[in-house]
């Protein structure tokens, strides 16, 4: 009997294996026929790097430098039944779908150019639908939870704890980890390049620089930075301009950092941070700033975040506001309901939501600032999370370490996506200066030529 159960068993185990090898076959033989379709349309310099390690190149003369690496032909099955973004986004952080030669923003860059998108439309759709047919009756890619935000209070961004909870999502990886991909003072928001060729660093000193030259920073002014971050713009408010800098964070790494750095450069005299929410913050300020918070509050609680700095702000004081914006609707569909939102919300910034920039001016007049400056810095974001990109890619196996690969990829995916949303246009961000001067002359130059000199 033993002998017998163990033939069965043996006959089995082979059936299952052959009909395995059988069906893997098919489905290469599926995707290298689909490929030489898209191929003689896409004509890109790009291949694909199946779970047998074979290249296919998806255009006349592929180099397979750049390939988009396929181990589970489970992943194929899986966005063919099921074909979203955050399904996609979820099948490259598992590992089920790579790259390979380049990032994530290079591939996208090969199959989003204008004349390849033009060559796209052009692929015979029916060709393609028999070629994925196969992927149909095939078994999908099992996918784990992926690290996502999930708030125990199930609150809105409002909510006190949930916006705490929310920061410390994003914030709180660890700041060895955001040390691998930013520049030497921890500067986590747009550099700003006076010249394309700067390096990282040089643009977020020229950031800083003009920050504080848009806020007219005078020795003795009393200055709060809200979402302070790891102190860089305090710290430099304060060595440079002689400002006496206070900042909040509702980030406990961000909040110990600083602490450390202000001893460490001997700023006790100039400069404090506490670990507190904006809104409980109770001191008159002659000069505001928020850099990269703004598109942390949500739209709806706009109004009582731009109320809670006008009560910050002394008479006469500068308040700047920078932000992420999107573009402007002729319906006022909320942005949260798009793919790349909801992805960006539950794996990146929970509670995060982008104004238009004609909103927050409107807003900001309802409130009763008076706006001297507007500027754009959208090319300058986008180069900026484009080297963050490479930085952090080129420090994988010490990420890994750290964070785990799940953490990291989600990270590559979010930078990535940045640097083309910003690219493309379908982000930008903006630079609002204001005062709350109604009446009478504003405590400002004639001209910009001081920001300049």
């Amino acid at each position: 009997m033993p002998l017998k159960m163990g033939c069965v068993f043996k006959t089995g185990y082979w059936y299952k294996t052959v009909a395995s090898s059988t069906q893997s076959d098919k489905l290469l033989q599926a995707v290298r026929k689909m490929a030489a379709i898209g191929a003689d349309h896409l004509n890109a310099d790009l291949s694909l790097k199946l779970w047998d390690s074979a290249y296919v190149p998806l255009g006349k003369s592929s180099s397979n430098k750049l390939a988009i690496v396929i181990s589970d032909p489970g992943a194929i099955s899986s966005l063919v039944r099921w074909p979203t973004l955050d399904r996609a986004i979820r099948l490259y952080v598992q590992g089920k779908i790579d790259f390979e030669g380049g990032t994530l923003i290079d591939i996208a860059q090969a199959l989003g150019s204008k004349g390849t998108r033009g060559r796209i439309k052009k692929i015979p759709k029916m060709e393609l639908a028999k070629g994925l047919l196969p992927f149909l009756i095939a078994p999908s890619a099992r996918l784990d939870d992926t690290r996502s935000f999930k708030d125990p209070q199930g609150g809105e961004n409002s909510n006190r704890r949930t916006k705490k909870n929310n920061i410390q999502f994003h914030y709180d990886v660890s700041n060895e980890f955001y040390q691998l991909f930013l520049d030497e003072d921890m500067v986590y928001t747009c550099a700003y390049f006076t010249d394309w060729d700067k390096t990282l660093e040089q643009a977020q000193q020229d950031k800083l620089e003009m920050t504080c030259r848009k806020l007219r920073m005078q020795k003795g002014d009393r200055f709060l930075d809200i979402g302070s971050g790891w102190g860089a713009l305090i710290c430099h408010a304060a060595k440079h301009h002689g400002a006496r800098a206070h900042g909040v964070t509702l980030s406990q790494e961000q909040y110990a950092y600083t602490v450390e750095r202000i001893a460490r450069e001997n700023l006790g005299d100039l400069v404090s941070v506490e670990l507190k929410d904006y809104l409980d913050v109770e001191q008159k300020f002659d000069k505001i700033a928020s850099v990269g918070m703004y598109e942390h509050i949500g739209v709806a609680a706009i109004p009582e975040y731009l109320r809670k700095v006008r009560s910050l702000l002394a008479p006469g004081g500068l308040f700047l506001n920078h932000g992420i914006t999107r573009r402007s609707k002729r319906k006022k569909a909320r942005f949260s309901a798009r793919p790349e939102q909801r992805a960006l919300v539950r794996y990146i910034f929970p509670g995060g939501e982008l104004d238009d920039i004609g909103h927050t001016l409107q807003q900001l007049q309802q409130a009763r600032f008076e706006i001297h400056d507007v500027e754009g810095w959208r090319e300058h974001y986008a180069l900026t999370t484009k080297t963050w990109c490479e930085r952090l890619t080129a420090r994988k196996q010490e990420a890994i370490a750290l964070v785990g690969e799940e953490t990291y990829r989600i990270w590559i995916a979010y930078l990535a996506g940045c640097s083309l949303a910003f690219s493309r246009g379908s982000a930008q961000i903006y630079q609002t200066l204001v005062s709350n001067t109604v009446k009478g002359p504003a405590l400002l130059p004639q001209t910009r030529a001081d920001l300049y000199r």
